[in-house]
């Protein structure tokens, strides 16, 4: 076994409709000294063109970079190409990976990509997503939103978003507007133009920073969230939205609780949040104070019906405990969603609500 391997390896997932520029951003990205030793998932080569000198190819569908990167194919399922990486890494036939990039299709939808990542047994303990990068074309990019519900999605469901070709926009009322429908779509993702940052710190977007050893909570669950828990957020700008209906159906808002939680609590709730609501579920994230151990929080994080094995932080990193948990979905029902959660925290001793008769009349647990 390769002594240099350190599990669970970072994955960041990129995506973006057509035209946004992910392209473009792959090959800044490969350029980048702090992302030596990466291995960059795309799904067809032939469709990307790499400006690196390729110097070898080490098998089917493997390319080596001059930097030591890598660049192969998805050949077959995602989770095959995930685990022929593990095994090269274990083999020794690639001696360090760093990081994974998956760069998805533009009509893609990205949740698929985040449970092949979360959700498969074979995968868990060699990869860990950090984070999802979703690029948008500041050009076209509130049109892709209006026609492509996919576009929405993508938004919805990233950690951070890419601004591009804002250089090609003059005026600055447009790019202020799409920023602002950005933010209404998914309040708590960061927005940063293409130009801001370096582009290893683009990808950076998980809780915990190895390098600092800290996690960064506000951040990873973002700061806008906190004010989505106190207000609806989508009801201004009635006028705007009128001409955006994909935007209606996706949204976020954060479940808060002050003070500490059974685990049977946690657990009771989210089985029954995924087994009724799932499907409408795009992600979930957050971070949970435990009465049984309360100095070490648990975090959430979970896509549809699937969570990835719960993990605990060492300590809280900073001095807000109690639950966060961020929800962004399409069509999710916000007001059942509130219900059920209040069912469980504000009457611990109640009895666990009915599945069939909740999944029949949402609201009844309402009465309870």
């Amino acid at each position: 076994m390769n002594p240099q391997a350190s599990f669970p390896i970072p994955v960041s997932v990129l995506t973006g409709f057509l035209g946004a520029g992910k392209t473009t951003l792959l090959n800044r990205l490969l350029k980048d000294p702090e992302l030596t030793d990466t291995a960059v998932i795309i799904n067809e080569f032939g469709d990307v063109a790499i400006d690196h000198l390729l110097v070898e190819k080490a098998s089917d569908g493997i390319i080596e970079l001059s930097d030591g990167c890598l660049c192969c194919t998805v050949r077959g399922e995602l989770v095959d190409t995930l685990a022929d990486l593990v095994d090269r890494l274990q083999t020794g036939r690639i001696q360090r990976l760093a990081r994974v990039v998956i760069e998805t299709t533009g009509l893609a939808d990205p949740v698929p990509v985040l449970q092949s990542i979360m959700g498969h047994p074979a995968l868990l303990h060699a990869f860990r997503l950090d984070g999802v990068i979703t690029v948008v074309d500041a050009v076209n990019g509130a049109a892709t939103l209006d026609a492509h519900v996919e576009a929405v999605k993508q938004a919805a469901v990233a950690d951070r978003i890419v601004l591009t070709k804002a250089d090609l926009v003059d005026d600055a009322e447009w790019l202020d507007a799409l920023r602002e429908r950005l933010g209404r779509i998914n309040p708590g993702a960061e927005i940063r133009a293409v130009e801001s940052a370096a582009a290893a710190q683009l990808l950076q977007c998980g809780l915990y920073d190895p390098a600092t050893k800290t996690a960064d909570v506000r951040r990873w669950l973002g700061e806008a969230s906190e004010q989505a828990h106190h207000h609806h957020g989508h009801d201004h700008h009635e006028h705007d939205r009128a001409h955006h209906h994909h935007d209606t159906r996706v949204g976020s808002f954060t479940l808060v609780h002050d003070g500490a939680l059974p685990f049977t609590t946690v657990e009771m709730f989210l089985d029954l949040l995924l087994s009724t609501q799932g499907d409408k579920l795009l992600r979930i994230k957050g971070i949970v104070e435990l009465k049984e151990d309360p100095a070490r929080p648990l975090v959430i994080h979970g896509v549809q019906r699937m969570l990835h094995p719960p993990a605990r932080l060492p300590s809280w990193p900073d001095a807000v405990r109690g639950t966060r948990l961020v929800l962004i979905g399409i069509d999710l029902p916000r007001d059942y969603v509130e219900r059920l959660f209040a069912a469980f925290v504000n009457k611990p001793t109640i009895d666990t609500p009915d599945r069939e008769a909740m999944e029949n009349n949402p609201l009844a647990i309402a009465g309870r």
